[in-house]
């Protein structure tokens, strides 16, 4: 009797999910890992140009405040550059185990260009990372800075190599099929470097990350001056923090709309679902605020929405014709309620950024900038708001282009390895208590060494390590001889 209890078949597997598909729970762990590892590097992006400029501002101004910032956020971005390392290893191994096919077809196209960004970025990262870690008194000031300002060339040109990656599985160019059935390069490999949606791609998500980092430490700014007003190092932070979201924010809604009519003349259907559109609309197409789809009926139910705004904000015409997810095919649908709420949740986030940065412009020429306490507040709420939103970004754009791989060219059902759901759940499982345990523990130190207030004379990272790697050294020639004695 108890047999049957437990969630096991009688070949070992797991007979809850025997029933599900192997090809969604493949999703669900690509999904969920690179949902972890993408906070990192959307953090370490802004964080690296955020320690370049400290260093610049100290090196220029000579006063001991960037230093001692510049030093404190350096530990912590130590922590964040390393947890995206360790996450984003998991993701490489994906492509072999579970789109083994895939990677067959697409190896061609796609291997080069994960091999550059490992040739140029990863190499220039790692061979000036520990100049700027540890070399701060090993080194003189300009080599030094010279080593931050590599480290942050290097995360721009990973995001670039990673970014072309996945715009060309969004809108695939410059290839051939061979007989094989593989897509290889037919001419200049620029085509599929810059291609169609990769401009825009790049410059959305970059200016995100240095949107996401502001927030961050805007948020970790506020926090210490609501305990301490006087704090200058806090003052500091909130003030270029501040600055930069009011800066930022706008810019990012201009780069958003301009992908968004990018994303229109290529992927048209992924417009579709973002805007709620299940039907043609001839004459103007509303603009859906909220509501709820409904797949089944074909309608957004409870819909409050603005008339032809949409076809407005789309093709610049209120009466211009917009099409519907009437004019394609069932089966060539995205996942609508999922990208419809995800885009909103983006646009949402992305107009509260704007609101808090013209706060603080208020606030600032009120000469109440850090002695407002609501603003402080809003701040350190928003903190987590940059991660929720590429978050959902991402979520729209990789949902948005199901059921391809490769739009238009590779469907996702064709791409997958072949293996049984229970096994691809069970690595799932795995990864999902692995996941939630170590980066949940670095999460919280991170958060640990954010709760620590700035300081003067803020102390360096640890220069000797407590072990080397290896076996520990031989003794003393001296000693060994009394040994041997």
């Amino acid at each position: 009797m108890l047999r049957h209890r437990l969630p096991f078949s009688s070949k070992g597997g797991f007979a809850v999910f025997e029933s599900l598909d192997a090809v969604i729970l493949a999703r669900i762990q690509f999904g969920f890992t690179v949902s972890f590892h993408f906070i990192f590097p959307s953090f370490s992006i802004g964080l690296a140009s955020y320690l370049m400029v400290l260093e610049g501002l100290w090196l220029k101004t000579g006063r001991s405040i960037y230093l001692d910032l510049f030093k404190y956020w350096l530990k912590i971005f130590a922590v964040v550059f390393a947890m995206g390392v360790v996450s984003g290893i998991v993701m490489s191994y994906q492509f072999g185990t579970n789109w083994s096919v895939f990677s067959v077809k697409t190896g061609p196209v796609l291997g080069p260009l994960m091999a550059y960004e490992v040739l140029t970025a990863f190499f220039l990262e790692a061979g000036f990372l520990g100049v700027m870690l540890f070399g701060m008194s090993k080194v003189g000031r300009n080599l030094h800075f010279a080593s931050t300002c590599m480290v942050a060339l290097g995360t721009f040109i990973s995001a670039t190599w990673i970014l072309s990656v996945n715009s060309w599985m969004q809108t695939p160019t410059g290839f051939a099929i061979n007989a094989q059935g593989q897509f290889v390069p037919a001419g200049s490999w620029l085509a599929i470097i810059f291609n169609p949606s990769f401009p825009y791609r790049l410059a959305h998500t970059v200016i995100a990350s240095y949107l996401t980092t502001s927030l961050v430490v805007g948020a970790v700014g506020a926090w210490h001056l609501l305990t301490d007003r006087a704090n200058p190092y806090a003052r500091k932070m909130f003030s270029m923090a501040m600055w930069m979201a009011a800066i930022v924010a706008p810019i990012q809604i201009f780069a958003g709309d301009l992908h968004g009519l990018n994303t229109l003349e290529h992927q048209p259907a992924k417009v579709m679902a973002m805007e709620g559109h299940y039907q043609s609309h001839p004459d103007g197409a509303p603009l859906i605020l909220f509501g709820i789809p409904n797949s089944a009926e074909k309608r957004i139910d409870y819909a409050i929405e603005i008339p032809k705004a949409s076809s407005l904000i789309l093709k610049h015409d209120l009466n211009a014709p917009m099409a519907g997810l009437d004019s394609i095919p069932d089966n060539l649908e995205p996942p609508v309620a999922v990208v419809f709420w995800s885009f909103r949740v983006m646009v949402g986030l992305g107009f509260a950024m704007l609101g808090l940065g013209l706060l603080s412009l208020i606030a600032r020429a009120r000469g109440s900038l850090y002695e407002w306490p609501v603003l402080h507040r809003l701040a350190v709420a928003m903190g987590p708001s940059g991660f929720v939103a590429v978050i959902a970004g991402w979520i729209t754009t990789e949902v948005g282009r199901q059921p391809y791989t490769v739009y238009g060219q590779l469907l996702t059902a064709q791409s997958h390895s072949p293996l049984a759901a229970p096994a691809v759940a069970a690595s799932l499982l795995a990864f999902v208590i692995v996941y939630f345990a170590v980066f949940g523990a670095g999460t919280w130190y991170l958060l640990r060494l954010m709760a620590h207030p700035p300081q003067a004379q803020e102390a360096e990272l640890p220069q000797t390590p407590i072990r080397s790697a290896g076996i520990t050294p031989a003794p003393a020639l001296d000693g060994a001889r009394a040994l041997a004695e």
